[in-house]
């Protein structure tokens, strides 16, 4: 009989347990279906005496696979390790930290982890609650857990792999013992995360028991196997790349749409658009003039032999520095005032924020051959950006906001290289493109929710796209949005569009923060506390809370403002506030998508 055809009537279970059943049944995915069928077979033998082995198969030991990444990576290596497990006829259940049940580890006995870290040493939102539980007194002994931890960073960051080394140090404490040592990876991660997931899949081995059960095939959801992806981007076409910001804006902010054609790519509100761009030629041929190569020597990058011009512009990072890079230069080099920076992490930060490879190599002129210069580059790696549109109003189309990174350093002009891309883009030049999913920064399942919304600068685009589907859905009110820039004639962004919303009484409230427009700054963090009394009863009514954008100061001066407004408004303590926030969060309503 199918689930679907089961009533009360042909089961021993009451209709409200058949109801609850049939609700559970569907949030399951085959891994997970095999393995409560063989939980509740184990289970009835224990409770009912009777022997069930004879009539189903013992549970299989499952490989427990759990992943939290901010950007997608750490994902795609975890969803290419269940396959590898699932190809060798392993059972595997692979789940984002943020699906996991936390409780659910004292039934483990096999655990792989994949953990990216974020911000200054931050655990990824999908991992925040699993993380605080190992570290809270609730965690148990796992004596019988064998583990191994994939950490992803960037060794520019001061707190380098800091959440992967949080997991490994925890759950030997909590008596788990290592499978594998755990492996750090910086920026270009493949080589080292195909080396640990061969290394944990032949550690693993000895501690599967022999099962002549069939292995369920990991789902194509699980797996993340879609059409277009990070490896295998969409050659999009590039519609428009249009300048939002006025003439006489100190910024350049663009809007850019792109066309997904037949592709047949999906995206939700609150997705992120992953760009594949190119460096600037001109760029290029800079670096190649200060190293004094033609460009047209032979190289092996990215697996391939190509000529060191082409590997330059499509191939590898140029726009970025990182810490690697100084400490050798300055070793071919042998500038003292250099190599005084790179042995000081304080200094090589401040300085990889005012310099970019060419003004390195300009500065401080060294002799090195073409394979050399090459390996030592970072790989290319793709940027994410907010999508500022819903497909329910643009169709096949996505839409970006998109903020030119601009600078001038010894009298030469310096961009950023994903933005430089797009906002120099002309009408019908293409741009690989792969659309990174982010479930935890959705719209409220109940339409009727109200939301609070924080965006200023850029901060706005996914804002954009909120507002667009409430529109479609045909939702009206319940929505705040808090928006800061510099001036109110020149950078107040989709200002048309937020007005109509206001007009058309879908989008209830807006308040405005224009910095530079007064004597004394005002940021959005200040609207906030001006309107303490409202954001909190919006808050006490469910309302959902959003914010995105800068996470180095305005991520944390509107938390602080919050903080502080849950305290002067709802009586709360610092701690009793800062523990209330933190179950909004846990609760999925309190969300950001910051960078």
């Amino acid at each position: 009989m199918l689930l679907k055809e089961l009533s009360a009537l042909a089961s021993p279970l009451s209709q409200g347990q058949v109801d609850k059943l049939k609700q559970l049944t569907t949030e399951l995915n085959a891994v997970q279906l095999a393995w409560v069928s063989g939980y509740l077979a184990a289970s009835a033998s224990q409770t009912s005496g009777v022997d069930v082995a004879s009539t189903s198969a013992a549970p299989e030991q499952v490989i427990t696979i759990l992943y939290g990444s901010q950007t997608g990576n750490g994902r795609g290596v975890a969803e290419a390790l269940a396959e590898q497990a699932q190809n060798k006829g392993y059972s595997v259940n692979l789940s984002s930290m943020g699906d996991y049940k936390s409780r659910q580890l004292k039934q483990e006995t096999l655990l792989l982890l994949v953990v990216s870290t974020h911000g200054e040493g931050e655990a990824p939102d999908d991992a925040m609650e699993l993380h605080q539980f190992l570290n809270s007194k609730r965690a148990p002994k796992l004596e019988n857990l064998h583990y191994s931890v994939l950490a992803l960073g960037d060794s520019s960051y001061e707190f380098f792999c800091q959440t992967g080394k949080d997991f490994d140090i925890r759950l030997s404490a909590l008596g788990a013992k290592a499978l594998s040592p755990m492996v750090e990876c910086d920026v270009d991660y493949e080589d080292a995360a195909e080396q640990w997931q061969q290394s944990v899949l032949d550690a693993v081995e000895p501690h599967l028991k022999a099962n002549t059960a069939s292995v369920v095939p990991i789902t194509q959801a699980q797996t993340g196997s879609a059409q277009y992806s990070k490896k295998s981007p969409y050659i999009a076409e590039i519609l428009v790349s249009q300048k939002l910001t006025g003439r006489d804006s100190d910024r350049d902010v663009r809007h850019v749409e792109i066309d997904l054609g037949e592709s047949g790519i999906e995206y939700q509100v609150g997705d992120a658009l992953g760009i594949w761009f190119t460096n600037n030629e001109p760029l290029v041929d800079e670096v190649l003039a200060s190293l004094g190569f033609s460009g047209d020597e032979q190289v092996n990058s990215a697996k391939q032999s190509v000529n060191l011009k082409q590997a330059l512009i499509e191939h590898k990072e140029l726009t970025q520095l990182y810490p690697g890079f100084i400490q050798q230069w300055a070793e071919l080099n042998g500038d003292a005032s250099l190599i005084s920076i790179a042995a000081d992490k304080a200094q090589t930060r401040e300085f990889m924020l005012q310099q970019q490879v060419a003004d390195l190599i300009k500065a401080y002129p060294a002799t090195i051959d073409a394979q050399a210069f090459a390996d030592l580059l970072r790989p290319l790696t793709p940027r994410l950006y907010s999508i500022a549109s819903s497909q329910a109003e643009v169709e096949t189309e996505v839409h970006l906001t998109v903020a030119l990174v601009e600078d001038e350093r010894q009298g030469q002009a310096r961009f950023g290289g994903a933005s430089h891309f797009l906002a120099s883009a002309e009408e019908g030049q293409t741009v690989k493109v792969y659309v990174e999913p982010n479930k935890h920064f959705r719209l409220p399942e109940n339409p009727d929710t109200p939301v609070i919304m924080v965006g200023p600068g850029t901060g706005v685009a996914p804002f954009r796209a909120f507002m667009q589907q409430r529109s479609a859905d045909g939702v009206k009110g319940n929505s705040w949005l808090f928006f800061g820039n510099p001036h109110f004639e020149q950078d107040f962004l989709y200002q048309t569009e937020w007005q109509q919303y206001l007009k058309q009484g879908e989008l209830t409230q807006l308040d405005v923060a224009f910095s530079r427009d007064q004597a004394d700054k005002v940021y959005v963090q200040h609207r906030i506390k001006q309107q303490a009394q409202q954001v909190w009863q919006w808050l006490q009514q469910g309302a959902h809370l959003y914010i995105c954008g800068d996470a180095e100061r305005m991520a944390k001066d509107v938390h602080q403002a919050l903080i502080e407004v849950a305290q002067e408004q709802g009586g709360l303590s610092e701690a009793d506030a800062t523990a209330y926030f933190e179950q909004l969060r846990s609760d999925k309503r309190y969300q950001k998508d910051v960078y």
